[in-house]
């Protein structure tokens, strides 16, 4: 019988579950500074006071706490260790660490407050162990939030994450299934907050796990709705050893229930009677390039013609000055093309010309004739960037750009990212 009993078990011992299958590690552990040393706890000795030395990593159990001469002083002996060991240190050099598998009941304390936004709705900071910081917001905000934004450690080994205080090392045989069963722990706890018929999860990561966390997601929220989109991260490319050189990294969108894409209404400052004076004023800080060079913002490019058939005397209607207000940031007026033999503008009291010069002064030409220039003004599609020694950096929206800005919303660069969407719910709206 204990034969057949030992035959069956290996059998069913040697069967996976099907899907992704790692090792549910469980030892992380978290530091309590400020909790106070009592009978029973685990501790870590701290490294000396003033030392930038790493401390001893051993836990330590503590079996009583006594006071002698006025210093309260604990005795410890070694925890989950080959062989025993027993100390007596100052409750003072030693920190309480509770293990993933100890409970643990973490409270909020209030360390400040800033108030500039009014009546506006307010942003709470918590500065903590990300587990234990969702784990007790399950107390208040189960099923409430709308949105969860996740940027985990991306696994590249000894450089950007700790586990059980260690760093997880590129050659651990473990460390892709380690870092799996800590996403698990707090995607899980993350998804307990959101609300079922309209949220979204969001996680960043890069080409080291992207496979392993979409199968991870998918198999932990198998009714949710999953897509993966590129974020451009570096347009230049970053160089991979051995391979192609890596200019993005991914984004996972969970979507639950309701929840999906939806395009941004354009907000007052994207209308054709204002993008010219709000890029007026802006605009000597977001564009430091010449007329020769892109504007900056998205799908802005320059009015200097570039390439073929760029000079002066290959389009001369196009050699005219665009005269602007060096107070108001934007352009008044737009004279008749110079005449051939002339280099200079005809002077208007307290604005100032603008001519398609290039950075060595040889004459160049500005991409569109005037009479479309004056239309484009009036769309709010043309800019002053930076005051130069001859006018000003001249951009404008070209077709496309322009079409898209009207069909779309974009927002601008944060963190490398840019994102231009939005989660709504379609039947119901808050």
């Amino acid at each position: 019988m204990g034969a057949e009993l030992e035959r069956e078990f290996k059998v069913l011992s040697s069967r996976l579950s099907f899907g992704l299958n790692f090792e549910r590690h469980r030892p992380e552990s978290v530091e309590l500074p400020g909790r106070p040393v009592r009978k029973g706890d685990k501790v870590r000795v701290l490294p000396p006071r003033g030392s930038t030395a790493k401390g001893d990593q051993r836990l330590w159990k503590v079996l009583g706490v006594k006071t002698e001469a006025g210093t309260k002083l604990a005795e410890l002996e070694t925890l989950n260790a080959a062989e025993s060991k027993r100390l007596r240190l100052a409750v003072e050099d030693l920190i309480v660490v509770a293990e993933f598998k100890d409970y643990i009941y973490p409270g909020l304390v209030s360390t400040g407050k800033v108030e500039r936004g009014g009546d506006k709705p307010f942003h709470t900071v918590i500065n903590g162990e990300n587990f234990h910081a969702l784990e007790a917001l399950t107390f208040t905000h189960r099923g409430k939030i709308d949105a969860i934004y996740i940027d985990p450690p991306y696994n590249s080994g000894a450089t950007d994450w700790k586990y059980n205080n260690d760093y997880v090392e590129r050659d651990d045989l473990y460390r892709h299934s380690k870092w799996l069963a800590m996403i698990e722990r707090r995607v899980l706890i993350a998804s307990v907050l959101l609300k079922p018929d309209c949220s979204v999860l969001i996680v960043t990561i890069d080409s080291r796990e992207y496979l392993r966390l979409g199968l991870l997601l998918e198999q932990l929220f198998p009714d949710a709705r999953i897509q993966m989109v590129s974020t451009i991260i570096n347009p230049k490319g970053v160089s991979v050893a051995g391979g192609f050189r890596r200019s993005d990294e991914y984004v996972y969108f969970v979507m639950f229930g309701d929840a999906a894409p939806s395009r941004l209404p354009l907000s007052t400052e994207w209308s054709p009677s204002s993008i010219v004076s709000a890029a007026g004023q802006n605009a000597g800080q977001e564009n430091e390039d010449d007329n020769e060079a892109n504007g900056r913002g998205p799908g802005w490019t320059s009015m200097m013609r570039r390439g073929s058939e760029a000079a002066r005397e290959d389009r001369p209607s196009m050699f005219y000055p665009i005269y602007a207000d060096p107070d108001r940031r934007c352009i008044l007026d737009i004279g008749e093309p110079i005449a051939e033999g002339e280099h200079k503008a005809p002077e208007k009291p307290n604005l100032v010309a603008i001519l398609p010069i290039r950075r060595n002064g040889s004459e160049g030409r500005w991409q569109i004739s005037a009479g479309e220039l004056k239309q484009r003004i009036g769309q709010g599609r043309v800019r002053l960037g930076r005051q130069t020694s001859y006018g000003f950096v001249v951009n404008y929206l070209p077709d496309g750009a322009y079409k898209e800005v009207l069909t779309e919303a974009y927002e601008p660069w944060a963190g490398g990212r840019r994102f231009a969407c939005r989660f709504t719910c379609r039947l119901r709206r808050q």
